[in-house]
């Protein structure tokens, strides 16, 4: 009962916070959260750095994604010492990769790809656990399972993917085509459900111009793609089917990351295939081809009200709150608009 109980939750939760985000995040207002101003010009005037709501909703992804799977970690008694530091090295090689495989693929400094960073963790993370058990685990006296391990990892990463969603709408950004120009199908079926963002500084509009326009809502549809594998896999997971919960979650999220590109708009790199559909499905292959090779752990059982408590720990609240502090700053320092901000007394309330 506490495993359903918590996968109800977890449902009720996720539906409520990407109805509220469908509504009202493509407004223009849900863009920049603030400007700090830095410097001031010749005029007087200051020039102002905006943070913006893209930071704020990855960063409560990133933890959101943490949480989960500290959680399911914990609920096959690994101790937090070997989550922390499986979580501390994806962290350190898939946050830097966002924005250098966007680089790469997409010839632009200032923007993230998700897509590539998690291409890159789902490469690595089958041997982070196996790296961790033959040194600093068998220093220490504890064992990091690879396959729980590893369906803990892309479970989180669904959850993670999905909420961090609502960081794309917000700053309208992996945007859909049109729904003008597209299948007759997909008119019907997104008539009553397309997006249409307003505001000038929103990425849909300085690069394709289509503020305004009703646009096939791919953010939406991916967001509860997501946690809907991410809820699914968490209930397998505590049922103990870890290679299920694993396989489940890798083919469904790759293989829409793969299609979804179609539906999108927005520059994914030149060519009609793209380098990330491509990475998309060279993850399936590769997820399924690593399992036979990896050692059985269906004796394993999970507790939730294990896991639950794990969070419930210092050292686990001070590093979600500075994970979350630095990427807001790393993902919400906007490159890309700018602000003149300027500053008077009130003289009737002096």
């Amino acid at each position: 009962m506490p495993n359903e109980l918590f996968v109800f939750a977890l449902t009720v939760f996720t539906f409520f916070l990407l109805r509220w985000g469908f509504r009202t995040l493509p407004g223009e207002s849900w863009q920049i959260m603030a400007s700090m101003p830095v410097s001031r010009d010749e005029s007087g005037r200051w020039k102002g750095i905006n943070l913006t709501y893209y930071g704020l909703f990855s960063a409560n992804a990133y933890v959101a994604a943490i949480a989960i799977m500290l959680i399911l970690m914990g609920t096959i008694k690994v101790p937090l010492i070997g989550i922390f530091t499986t979580i501390v090295t994806i962290l350190l090689i898939c946050v830097p990769a966002s924005r250098f495989i966007a680089r790469i693929v997409e010839k632009k400094s200032h923007t993230f790809t998700i897509g590539g960073a998690s291409f890159l963790g789902i490469l690595i993370a089958p041997w982070i656990p196996l790296f961790i058990n033959m040194t600093v685990g068998a220093k220490m006296g504890y064992y990091i399972p690879q396959i729980p391990a590893l369906a803990a990892f892309i479970i989180s990463y669904a959850f993670g993917e999905g909420i961090g969603r609502l960081a794309c709408i917000s700053f309208g950004c992996c945007y859909g085509k049109p729904l003008s120009g597209s299948h007759n199908l997909i008119q019907k079926l997104f008539h009553n459900y397309c997006f249409m963002f307003s505001g000038k500084t929103k990425k849909i509009a300085y690069e394709s111009g289509l503020d305004g326009v009703k646009v096939i809502p791919i953010q939406a549809i991916t967001a509860v793609l997501y946690i809907t594998t991410g809820i699914v896999g968490t209930f397998l997971f505590l049922k103990s089917y870890y290679i299920t919960a694993f396989i489940m979650t890798v083919i469904v999220t790759q293989a829409w990351r793969s299609f979804s590109e179609v539906l999108r708009a927005d520059y994914r790199g030149g060519g009609k295939i793209s380098i990330y559909q491509i990475m998309a499905i060279t993850a399936i292959g590769y997820s399924l081809g690593i399992i036979p090779f990896l050692p059985s752990t269906s004796t394993i059982e999970a507790e939730i009200t294990v896991g639950l408590l794990s969070l419930w720990n210092p050292a686990v609240i001070f590093f979600s709150l500075g994970l979350w502090f630095a990427i807001f700053l790393y993902t919400g320092r906007s490159t890309v608009t700018g602000s003149t901000v300027t500053f008077h007394v009130h003289k009737d309330r002096i």
